[in-house]
């Protein structure tokens, strides 16, 4: 497998999976730009959002809410983005469609700097 994400989805990569259904999977960044910065994605291999059926969107737009009301509760976030970054021109590293939720706070610094963040730590603050 040359995709990361789909080597994730099927159990060959450990990751902190916050939210799993049949059709997809969100789990903590890696890299965070801050507390909670999540990944969604369907678990079919599709570069881009328009690679979607109209079905499947309905399943990850459900799946990022999902996520979304998670974040604020876990994390008393104040707010929230969610980005997807579509072809290489806009940023997208791993073609795989995926979907950032970084859950917002005050003074949290932006999201353009990663930040040295305990993912183990933020993943028990959001599962317990």
């Amino acid at each position: 497998m040359d995709c990361v994400f789909c080597e994730i989805i099927a159990g060959k990569k450990d990751c902190f999976k916050i939210y799993e259904d049949e059709n997809v999977l969100a789990f903590l960044d890696i890299n965070p730009v801050v507390e909670g910065h999540t990944l969604v994605m369907p678990k079919r291999h599709v570069e881009r959002l328009e690679d979607l059926s109209d079905e499947e969107a309905v399943f990850v737009l459900r799946a990022i809410k999902r996520v979304v009301k998670l974040l604020l509760k876990k994390l008393q976030a104040d707010g929230y983005n969610v980005v997807v970054n579509a072809g290489r021109i806009a940023g997208q590293e791993i073609l795989h469609l995926h979907f950032h939720v970084f859950p917002r706070k005050s003074g949290d610094g932006g999201l353009f700097t990663p930040k040295e963040i305990d993912l183990e730590r933020v993943y028990r603050k959001i599962m317990d």
